[in-house]
């Protein structure tokens, strides 16, 4: 399962509950992205969520 190489965000898993109670596995996965970084003056490929892709302002290449 992938995560978040910044804020180590990873799927989750919970039920579906129906109106009758019936309970069936759910899985939310985290948006990963591959992208191109500068770090450290290097370029560096990253896999990182859309949320830290956005907040953090990073510069993609």
């Amino acid at each position: 399962m992938a995560a978040c190489q910044i804020c180590s965000k990873v799927g989750q898993f919970g039920n579906n509950v129906s109106h009758s109670k019936r309970s069936t596995n759910k899985r939310s996965l985290v948006n990963i992205q591959n992208v191109k970084l500068t770090v450290d003056g290097r370029m560096q490929k990253m896999s990182i969520c859309t949320r830290c892709l956005r907040t953090h302002q990073l510069a993609r290449v």
